[in-house]
């Protein structure tokens, strides 16, 4: 089977490491020169509006699917009428825009927090009356890693919000006190098939996630029950195939929905070591036409992203049940350049190797 990736980053990357075992042969399609994803598979260099580049990962592909979801939706729509395109490109356009996708959402009846849409200063001022402070505002589009939005809690914040990113289109969100993020990957296959894996707690710092602890901790099954439901209506709805990431703000009983992310993600990097199967090979496995693989937890497990720089590659390897994922990327700071993950048989043990202090 030969799959085609639009981006070339650590995802495509583990995506196409995730595929050797299974004879997938993975091209990736991406502007940069030497990609991270082109160091373990094909690389064509060339524009995601690039015709011409696309075509050529037409013809050596049987499948294409992307690795983020800022892929042009036109870019996405034009393959699939030459090639096969998981998931469908309305995944794409519902996830592109924070007011569409809170719409679908709230129309599918999965709770999120209080919006509204903001064009102008005026609808900003009458957006912040209706629903009060302290709230964010994001642009619509192009927004990840805590970019392209802004926390406000006074009325003077708000006006240096507004001049921050005013002139574009706009939503605006009531802030939520959470008790902490969580997210939940599920999977679902071309004949309808869902299989999710379990809630996963997230710690961000300067807008980049930081940990992922998976299972999450203290989540009773009705909240994990909640998150499944709410994650198969809206891979359903969208009649879709591949993996998809929901990330919720858990505040008491209630679950929120923060965003989706049509893909693999890096809430999901544990699964490589602590599930039976991992996001990479299940996204594979559906958009491929296979059976999916069983998404139960080994053990316990917490991941944590390495920014700006990998420590060397001893030092992380001497730690006790330590995985390092190198993604062979130049050093710069605030760029994701690798993970550890660390498992144990428990959540007790896990946080005596993570917090042995």
């Amino acid at each position: 089977m030969r799959v085609g990736i639009l981006g070339g980053g650590q995802l495509g990357r583990m995506l196409a490491l995730a595929g050797h075992p299974l004879g997938v042969r993975c091209t990736v399609l991406d502007p940069s020169d030497e990609p991270c994803a082109g160091q373990v598979c094909s690389h064509i260099r060339g524009e995601f509006d690039d015709y011409q580049a696309l075509f050529k990962l037409v013809q050596v592909s049987d499948v294409v699917t992307y690795e983020f979801e800022n892929v042009p939706v036109e870019s996405a729509r034009w393959l699939a009428d030459r090639v096969t395109v998981f998931p469908p490109p309305l995944a794409l356009e519902v996830s592109q825009d924070r007011l569409v996708e809170k719409k679908f959402l709230q129309s599918l009846g999965v709770p999120t927090p209080p919006f509204a849409a903001v064009d102008s200063r005026e609808e900003f001022d009458s957006a912040v009356r209706e629903i009060g402070l302290p709230a964010v505002l994001k642009t619509r589009r192009f927004g990840y890693d805590g970019k392209g939005q802004t926390v406000f809690r006074t009325p003077a914040e708000a006006g240096a919000a507004w001049e921050k990113l005013g002139g574009r289109p706009l939503i605006l969100e009531g802030f939520v006190p959470f008790d902490r993020e969580l997210s939940v990957i599920a999977v679902r296959s071309k004949n309808g098939e869902v299989v999710c894996y379990p809630l996963i707690e997230n710690e961000h710092r300067d807008g980049i996630l930081h940990r992922s602890i998976a299972p999450a901790t203290e989540v009773g099954e009705e909240l994990t029950e909640r998150s499944h439901d709410f994650a198969a209506r809206i891979l359903n709805e969208l009649n879709y195939v591949g993996v998809l990431t929901v990330e919720w703000f858990q505040d008491g009983p209630r679950l929120l929905a923060n965003e989706m992310a049509p893909r693999v993600h890096n809430s999901g990097h544990w699964s490589i070591e602590g599930s039976q199967t991992s996001q990479f090979e299940n996204h594979l496995r559906a958009i491929c036409g296979w059976p999916l693989g069983i998404a139960d937890v080994v053990g316990c497990s917490a991941m944590f992203n390495y920014i700006g720089e990998v420590p060397e590659t001893e030092s992380v390897l001497k730690l006790p049940n330590a995985h390092l994922h190198n993604y062979g990327k130049a050093h710069r700071p605030g760029r994701k350049v690798g993970h550890v993950t660390f498992r144990a048989g428990s959540h007790e043990e896990l946080l005596k190797l993570i917090e042995p202090g």
